[in-house]
């Protein structure tokens, strides 16, 4: 069995390094001196230990110092000392601190048993202001939240004698809520949308790694998953179970770019600088993720215990600084990496714009010494950030941005332009809209066609004060044929029954393209524009999914029939891909520069859009051989569910040779 593994890259603002924050804005309120899980998600509320509506049961003592929360913290030794606290929202999380002396606390909200948390650590220095529990699916309500002491250890732990349990903080989240799951429709045959699960690391690089696997990248932020005493900002998401494994990142991988290796490895590369003169969720990277490398090895097995994420920064890193970079691979396993900005920016603009393009592994290029000049890249500017990129069957790679389209022969440095995408509609961020390459197969002798939907007819010269959230998205799709007799004749222009600016387009194993997500109006990015929706650039979000059959006639390719309408709304730094059961994972949106609870806030729930397919039965491999030699004809026994033959038990076994010729 083949799994093709597609890394969908959301989309991303930037910090500039030795600058007050990105694009001269910042989270209101005071300046943070320390980084700390302990944060207050704008929309979220705050309550110290010491207030009122706090209850206390047994014997507690308050400490004092500025390393807490409002200067206090209330602890206890005494076995079976509670404490609890009921409050309005679907949220919460509680604050303390981690030490030596700390053990086992049990967790019950609304009475309910949620499990035990260990609040051991082995330094004798207590680590303070850690997030000790959370849990946001609660129901928008009224709840109780209860901690006991159980004045215990974990049994792995060697020592004796009465155990503490502090609470520094409780923070209320108000955000979403109403459960776990969701359930808007489930009838054999017919498309069906549920929500459930929870990323704990906002999605905004999504990719399917392995059967059983999906991981999730996020930039810099308070994120509710904690790993080694602090926020994370990668994960992977058990597709089976929905459990969560937070990953350790060194460098922050805000705006990077990331594809796949030949050999199964996936490459992220570049992102966000630390910011020396600023503590705040932009500069918690230990590393300048501008030119950083991360490669996360093949981890196919259920089991993910032994799977990082890999660093050597001083070993392995990006010979140019790279934000909003694209990644692709090429026809002979490695990676190209194409363009981006090298000193952060909003809109690109020809004194941050690095209109190059290098390779991972590294290797020289028609005489290059690694990085390639391309002027397409400066063509293009402004609005040529996140370039849509496809390698072609016969090895060349095609690339738009902006408004404009290229053919790029990798091996001989040479561009084709192709024709303008029509009316004026730009692609690539911040004017973001999606792109495919449709199916290829022997129906049309393989022959390449680019599609290229939503987007924005905004003028990227304009300054941000001219730009509103408020102007309407594109519903253009473009679609070219790349033969010379399509190139010659040019784009052709279909209409989306609703504009999208940010949508995510998947592919599905019918040869269709559902595309999901995005804003009616507005662009990419956040705090920059006139009308913002807290800080969203976009607004109006689209909430239905289009169904796209590009075989079907011209004027009725699009569909929403039977497709359910989400609650969610998903614009800024959300994605959506095929899993390998062939449901669609949709997750993210995160319009903020951190964590927020406003409108549009960031949001962790999942959703799964299930096509009427999925109630089909499927073909079966029954015999395929466990090694495939190069260039040799090997045999698969397939069992085929009848729907074309009539067979006296339904089913169809044939036998089929096939001959695998790769690239060596």
């Amino acid at each position: 069995m083949l799994l093709l593994t597609v890394l969908l890259l959301a989309h991303a603002g930037f910090i500039g390094a030795h600058e007050k924050a990105w694009n001269g804005f910042t989270t209101p309120g005071p300046l943070v001196t320390t980084f700390t899980p302990y944060y207050v998600p704008l929309g979220a509320k705050s309550y110290d230990s010491t207030s009122p509506l706090i209850s206390y049961k047994g014997i507690w003592s308050d400490q004092y110092s500025s390393g807490f929360v409002g200067n206090s913290l209330r602890t206890t030794t005494q076995p079976g000392a509670e404490v609890s606290f009921t409050f309005n929202g679907t949220g919460i999380e509680w604050f303390g601190s981690i030490c030596k002396t700390c053990g086992l606390a049990i967790v019950k909200i609304d009475g309910k048993p949620q499990g035990e948390v260990n609040n051991y650590c082995e330094n004798d220095r207590p680590s303070k202001q850690q997030r000790l529990f959370w849990k946001y699916d609660l129901p928008s309500g009224m709840h109780t939240i209860k901690l006991i002491n159980t004045g215990e250890r974990a049994r792995s732990i060697r020592s004796t004698g009465d155990t503490a349990m502090n609470l520094d903080a409780f923070v209320v989240t108000r955000g979403v809520g109403g459960g776990n799951s969701t359930q808007v429709s489930r009838n054999v045959g017919q498309w069906a949308l549920t929500q459930r699960g929870s990323t704990g690391v906002n999605a905004m690089q999504l990719a399917i790694i392995s059967q059983t696997h999906a991981l999730i990248v996020d930039k810099v932020e308070h994120n509710p998953l904690t790993i080694d005493n602090h926020p994370a900002w990668a994960a992977l998401y058990n597709l089976d179970n929905h459990s969560v494994k937070p990953l350790r990142m060194r460098s922050n991988s805000f705006c990077a770019g990331g594809s796949f290796l030949s050999n199964g490895t996936l490459i992220n590369v570049g992102g966000n600088p630390v910011i020396e003169s600023r503590t705040s969720a932009a500069d918690f990277g230990d590393f300048n993720g501008l030119q950083a490398i991360r490669l996360f090895q093949p981890c196919d097995l259920p089991n993910v215990n032994d799977c990082e994420m890999y660093e050597n920064h001083a070993r392995i890193q990006m010979a140019s600084p790279r934000w909003y970079n694209t990644v692709v691979r090429l026809s002979d396993g490695s990676a190209m990496i194409i363009g981006g900005s090298k000193k952060g920016g909003w809109i690109n603009n020809a004194t941050v714009n690095n209109p190059t393009v290098e390779y991972y592994p590294p290797k020289s290029i028609a005489g290059s010494d690694g990085i390639l000049h391309l002027s397409f890249l400066e063509q293009t500017l402004n609005s040529n950030l996140f370039a849509i990129a496809f390698v072609l069957p016969d090895g060349q790679v095609f690339m738009a941005a902006n408004r404009d389209a290229i053919i790029y022969d990798w091996t001989s440095n040479r561009e084709r332009y192709l024709p303008q995408i029509p009316n004026g509609v730009r692609v690539t961020y911040p004017m973001t809209g999606t792109g495919l390459l449709l199916p290829l197969g022997p129906k049309n002798n393989y022959t390449p066609e680019i599609l290229l939907c939503g987007g924005s007819t905004v003028d990227d010269r304009q300054p941000s004060s001219e730009i509103s959230s408020q102007h309407p998205a594109s519903a253009q799709c473009s679609r070219i044929v790349l033969t010379e007799e399509g190139i010659k004749a040019g784009w052709t222009v279909e209409q989306m029954p609703q504009a999208r600016v940010m949508p995510d387009a998947v592919l599905l194993p019918t040869g269709q393209v559902l595309i999901v997500n995005g804003g009616g109006t507005g662009i990419a990015g956040y705090g920059n524009v006139r009308n913002q929706v807290g800080v969203s650039n976009a607004d109006n979000p689209v909430l239905t999914p289009i169904l796209y059959d590009p075989n079907a006639q011209a004027g009725s390719r699009f569909s929403s029939d039977g497709l359910p309408t989400s609650a969610i709304p998903r614009l800024y730094h959300s994605v959506a891909t095929l899993t390998p059961k062939g449901n669609i994972m949709i997750a993210g949106s995160n319009p903020n520069l951190d964590r927020s609870e406003v409108r549009y806030g960031t949001e962790y729930r999942v959703e799964w859009l299930d096509p009427p397919y999925m109630s089909h039965q499927r073909p079966e491999i029954l015999q395929a051989p466990t090694s495939i030699g190069f260039r040799k004809t090997f045999q698969l026994q397939v069992l085929i569910p009848d729907r074309n033959w009539r067979e006296i038990q339904g089913k169809f076994v044939f036998s089929i040779s096939l001959q695998l010729n790769l690239i060596s």
